[in-house]
């Protein structure tokens, strides 16, 4: 787990995306859980919030596409 500083006007889907490139609901379940009072600075973080990225390692798994015609 890395420890940053947030920056002005940084959301938590901004941060998830610029330190582990993705930002879907298991990264974002995973930094709420790493980080249980950030949720009290709004959707929008001031600057120098500690922040705890968690290191994911699986990568999201594609939706399986249904045709109606399968």
């Amino acid at each position: 787990m890395r420890k940053i500083r947030s920056r002005a006007g940084d959301t938590a889907n901004g941060i998830l995306y610029r330190e582990i490139g993705r930002y879907d609901d298991a990264a974002e379940e995973a930094l709420w859980q790493a980080n249980p009072g950030l949720a009290a600075y709004g959707p929008t973080l001031p600057a120098g919030v500690t922040v705890y990225v968690p290191e994911i390692q699986e990568t999201p798994t594609p939706a399986k596409v249904t045709n109606v015609w399968d």
